[in-house]
């Protein structure tokens, strides 16, 4: 049940659209391709177990992590400020 001048289901709407544009965005950083023996930043040899279960990967378990930890969420705020809505 929606309430005031929204429509019913519109709560779940924005719930699915942001599990699908988080899911998408993950799809969207999935490497791709032939897996480099060699990591990209440091040069070590990154393990035929790593390379076999992520194809394309391109850096070592240590570098992708410090990578994955760099990246911001720049989401979009689909609930609107609370003083936009007292107003």
């Amino acid at each position: 049940m929606a309430g005031g001048w929204t429509r019913d289901g519109a709560v779940q709407d924005q719930i699915d659209d942001t599990v699908s544009d988080a899911v998408n965005a993950a799809r969207a950083r999935m490497p791709m391709g032939e897996s480099a023996k060699w990591c990209a930043k440091c040069g070590e040899e990154i393990p035929a177990k790593r390379r076999e279960a992520l194809p394309g990967v391109k850096r070592c378990v240590a570098c992708q992590s410090g990578q994955d930890g760099a990246v911001r969420q720049a989401g979009i705020n689909r609930r609107g400020s609370k003083d936009s809505q007292l107003r």
